[in-house]
């Protein structure tokens, strides 16, 4: 079941004496997490209002109602951030990491199961999947376009195409 709130970010700190925070991001980008004008704690049950964000090398700076010094908002660090689920406007064949955790790898043409994704490393270049199989075998899988056939959230599968040698165990 997919979570109706997602872990957004994490106060590192705070930005100046107004109570400005400092956030870590845990989506694609900085740039994503300024588009929320509603952001929650507790994961989910306590709504806390953006008066303001704004991106601070890799951070984002928020201005949330309720905190308007340093010292509230030092006592705000390693506390979470989530967004609502139904807030977040993802572009076609894009997908929460969230989502993505714990779905079953399978080949497209053969149907084999090659096991459940159970990390996703961003790396710039593309994201690649750690893959670990049912003997406990740990493969990485480059999740690019011409090798991921097709992601069913609902089936909870992932149908890639790969190539020779990224799942055959060494004899």
């Amino acid at each position: 079941m997919r979570k109706e709130f997602l872990e957004a970010g994490k106060v590192v700190g705070t930005h100046g004496v107004r109570g400005e925070l400092r956030v870590e991001p845990w989506c694609d980008s900085a740039e994503f997490l300024t588009q929320f004008k509603t952001l929650y704690w507790e994961k989910g049950s306590v709504p806390v209002k953006v008066l303001g964000a704004r991106v601070h090398k890799s951070l984002v700076l928020l201005r949330l109602e309720g905190v308007g010094s340093a010292t509230q908002g030092d006592m705000l660090r390693g506390k979470i951030l989530y967004l609502a689920r139904k807030d977040a406007k993802l572009p076609e064949g894009r997908y929460f990491i969230q989502d993505l955790i714990g779905m079953q790898i399978q080949d497209a043409a053969s149907g084999q199961v090659y096991g459940q994704l159970q990390e996703v490393f961003q790396t710039g270049a593309n994201d690649v999947y750690r893959i670990v199989g049912e003997n406990g075998r740990e493969y990485l899988f480059p999740a690019v376009g011409d090798m991921i056939a097709e992601t069913n959230l609902e089936e909870g599968v992932i149908r890639v195409r790969p190539i020779p040698g990224i799942f055959e165990d060494e004899v």
